[in-house]
């Protein structure tokens, strides 16, 4: 009675705030009743995890056999989490999971494997059932465990500078394969067996361009794209090989190239010239094909590459271009850089070109091909001369 006397006229005295809801004449404490609420959430929770067994945390997993392993680089043993099998059973597998930042790799025994292919036979990729490592974006190659590679498995075999008996050899290579499907077909029943073709990992029917140029003969790269100094202005395509990202990123980018097509005896890269000048980021992928065995061919556009020093320290099969044949691409300038191409060869004993798929360029390949009567000059694919140009 006195606050209400004392207070202002006029004005109502504001109730004061509780944390009680009122039922009848009782008033509920609402901040305890929460509480409580909590702490049984949170005692249901780590309950689950005590009596749930789900080592994978319901995460997605897919199922693949054990075929072997490999002694890749460092930084590609990091990307898959090592496995060490202690069961005594022979048929065993590997779950590994599709999340590509927390891989998790979880022993399954007794698991159905498929039965082994025959050492000779291909699978639907072109590849060689020794020369495959299963992954999560398809198989890939690497070296077999009798020491096969798959450069000796799938280059072509040809004369090489030692047994050439003088003669001065030309490799040509036909980059830009297998992205338009039917351009393709036509370039590989044309050309001549002895050139060698690269085809980029974007094509939507490289089973079936890939096979078509293993039966014609040809031996084949897979492109590779790199990160040229206008990035993005030219981009190479989609998982291009950056020197933003770590070593880590940049081989999980290679792997998901190198499962688009199989039966490939080597790499070229596309553009690049950033990355290739970059030791800290052109290493681990060099160091990686090393261990898997695979040969590599820079496309000579850039002389700042670092390619030759890193092939040779880790042993890969190397070459470098030395002409683009046509950067004009017109007939009368493609026949004038195969003329440089010759006396090239001729002046260091072996050269190599590279040109596009272009319709003007494939065609002037093929008639240049029928015309070269030059007993001087050999035709050879570009593995024979893998190492020695300079």
């Amino acid at each position: 009675m006195a606050d209400d006397l004392s207070s202002p006229l006029g004005k109502k005295k504001r109730p004061k705030f509780s944390m009680r809801l009122t039922y009848g004449a009782r008033k509920l404490p609402l901040g305890r009743i929460l509480f409580g609420l909590s702490g049984l959430i949170i005692v249901g929770f780590f309950a689950r995890i005590l009596i749930v067994e789900d080592p994978t945390g319901g995460q997605p997993t897919i199922e693949v056999p054990i075929s072997s392993t490999i002694n890749s680089n460092s930084v590609a043993q990091e990307i898959s989490i090592p496995v060490q099998i202690s069961s005594q059973e022979p048929d065993s597998s590997i779950i590994i999971s599709n999340e590509p930042q927390t891989p998790q790799i979880i022993i399954v025994e007794n698991a159905d494997l498929s039965p082994e292919m025959n050492a000779n036979e291909r699978d639907e990729f072109g590849n060689l059932s020794e020369l495959i490592e299963e992954t999560e974006n398809g198989p890939i190659p690497r070296i077999g465990p009798n020491g096969l590679t798959p450069f000796n498995s799938y280059s072509r075999p040809s004369i090489s500078p030692q047994s050439a008996s003088g003669k001065s050899l030309v490799a040509i290579v036909v980059t830009g394969m297998g992205i338009n499907e039917g351009a393709t077909m036509e370039a590989i029943s044309s050309l001549p067996d002895n050139i060698t073709l690269a085809f980029a990992p974007y094509g939507r029917s490289l089973e079936r361009t890939a096979a078509a140029a293993r039966s014609g003969g040809h031996e084949y790269l897979l492109e590779i794209p790199m990160e040229p100094f206008d990035y993005p202005n030219s981009d190479p395509g989609p998982h291009t090989l950056l020197t933003g990202f770590t070593a880590r990123v940049n081989l999980e980018r290679l792997f998901w190239l190198m499962a688009r097509t199989g039966g490939y005896m080597g790499m070229v890269n596309n553009l690049g010239a950033r990355f290739t000048s970059s030791a800290n980021d052109m290493a681990p992928f060099m160091e990686e094909l090393g261990t898997r065995g695979i040969a590599y061919l820079d496309d000579g556009s850039s002389n700042r590459s670092l390619s030759r020093q890193l092939a040779t320290a880790n042993q890969v099969p190397f070459a470098r271009a030395s002409l683009l044949l046509d950067q004009n691409p017109s007939r009368a300038a493609i026949l004038a850089q195969l003329q440089t191409l010759v006396e090239t060869a001729r002046r260091d004993g072996q050269a190599i070109g590279i040109i596009s798929a272009l319709p003007v360029s494939i065609n002037t390949i093929v008639s240049w091909t029928a015309q070269l009567d030059d007993q001087t000059i050999e035709l050879v694919p570009v593995s024979a001369l893998m190492n020695v140009i300079n």
